[in-house]
């Protein structure tokens, strides 16, 4: 019963932990290259992305979909053809053709990002 209770504030400790590390992090590492004489202009960037943020999100999440769609397909056709148990079938070829979506996803958002 106590396990119950102490897993959800161990979670948000862990990322919080997360977070205060990264932002102490990087504080302490741009105040050492001010002290040294650093330019401040190196923490902004100057070039833009030319491609919208909108259309790699649509694109990522509409290829993730179709492989999803595709890993539930192929999980029945596994399922009623060679009589692999549904526990087996579904979630395997659901992650591993969701996998493949993304991987997929990737090279077509660096394509797109090439492009523009």
């Amino acid at each position: 019963m106590g396990s119950e209770v102490i897993i959800m504030p161990a979670m948000l400790g862990v990322v919080f932990g997360i977070y205060y590390l990264y932002i102490s992090s990087r504080n302490k590492e741009r105040l050492a290259l001010i002290e040294k004489g650093a330019d401040a202009s190196i923490f902004f960037s100057t070039k833009k992305s030319l491609t919208p943020t909108w259309k790699v999100l649509v694109l990522n999440v509409a290829v993730l979909m179709m492989g999803i769609g595709l890993g539930i397909f192929i999980g029945n056709m596994m399922h009623v053809s060679f009589g692999l148990p549904e526990e087996v079938a579904y979630p395997g070829t659901i992650f591993l053709v969701g996998g493949i979506s993304l991987f997929t996803g990737f090279f077509l958002t660096k394509k797109l990002v090439e492009k523009a």
